[in-house]
């Protein structure tokens, strides 16, 4: 846990510092509008990103914000406002970004990601003729930069296909069931926390990533330093010839902050951040030539240690005795 706290600090310090000249901007902006803001007043939340808080800080900075006597706002002028297509849960606006409110967040709190799905349907839902209205995180707004996880439900994405060539490219993400305790976890799902997918194409060759994330309880000492190891494997499939023509696995190592940054973003993480991400890794095997689907899945399978996720990808399902301690744990 020591080791996980400290990785959690040195995130954020990494953060507020790469992100100096927007939260100097911020600041900047504030000050126009008389409002005091101080580097103490910045905070950097995995689910989130960089966040400013001061009382009454959207209404200061925004005034005058409508308001229904419920004191919702018209989702309508959060939309005018927006400087751009913004995420679910976000309003990016030209200096700074609004927030759906923190009772829409698990937990009710203001560190954790959006409960699923609501906030996802609300944003997304045009009824004809209806007037959408929401409420808004008062006192924090949120840098204008994707410096941030999202907390993602037990799974999204494309499924499996037998028929590989027809299984679209994307990003799959599973996770054990968020109602599962930690001790429930590490016992039925290796102590998983989460399993990252991904499909991709070039021409005839699609191509395979898999990488499983332990928990932070998970590590192992390499010299004299800690890192959290994770099971990585990568494939590439010929649709031409109906068969997969390379195939390996690995073991890569990250050290807690890499770790933090991480274990709930995607394969894409790279492509999406400033800091990089290179991991240490050892490649553990490597098959060459032609290898079925069959073949394939079930050494996959087998190199995940009987991850219940795994098969939930491959089959659509847990393994029956999964699905049993499930049943048994909820009737409890």
């Amino acid at each position: 846990m020591a080791d996980y706290l400290r990785g959690l600090a040195e995130l954020e310090k990494q953060q507020l510092e790469s992100h100096r000249a927007e939260i100097e901007a911020l600041i900047s902006v504030a000050r126009r509008k008389g409002i005091d803001l101080t580097d103490s007043d910045f905070r950097y939340f995995q689910t989130t990103g960089i966040v400013a808080t001061a009382p009454k800080l959207v209404e200061r900075l925004l005034s005058p914000v409508p308001r229904e006597k419920d004191g919702l706002v018209p989702f309508g002028w959060l939309a005018e406002n927006a400087s751009e297509s913004s995420q679910t849960g976000y309003v990016q606006c030209e200096h700074f970004t609004v927030m759906a409110h923190p009772h829409f967040r698990r937990a009710l709190h203001e560190a954790s990601g959006f409960t699923p799905l609501f906030v996802d349907r609300f944003w997304a839902y045009a009824g004809e003729e209806v007037l959408k209205y929401i409420a808004i995180d008062e006192d924090r707004v949120k840098l204008n930069s994707r410096s941030y996880i999202a907390e993602l439900d037990t799974w999204f994405g494309a499924p499996f296909n037998e028929e590989v060539s027809k299984i679209p490219d994307g990003i799959t993400k599973l996770k054990p069931p968020l109602d599962l305790s930690d001790s429930h976890v590490s016992m039925f799902f290796t102590d998983s926390h989460c399993l990252d997918i991904k499909w991709s194409s070039d021409g005839r060759i699609k191509t395979f990533q898999a990488l499983e994330i332990k928990s932070e309880r998970t590590t192992i000492k390499l010299g004299d330093s800690i890192f959290h190891p994770a099971r990585y494997v990568h494939a590439e499939f010929d649709s031409e010839t109906g068969m997969f023509r390379h195939f390996d696995g690995a073991m890569q190592y990250y050290s807690p902050s890499e770790y933090m940054s991480r274990r709930d973003s995607d394969f894409n993480y790279n492509a999406k951040n400033s800091e990089q991400i290179k991991s240490r890794s050892k490649k553990l095997f490597k098959l060459n030539g032609a290898v079925s689907t069959a073949d394939w899945v079930n050494l996959c399978c087998h190199f995940f240690a009987q991850n219940p996720l795994t098969s939930e990808y491959f089959s659509g399902q847990y393994p029956k005795h999964i699905t049993e301690v499930l049943e048994r744990i909820r009737s409890l």
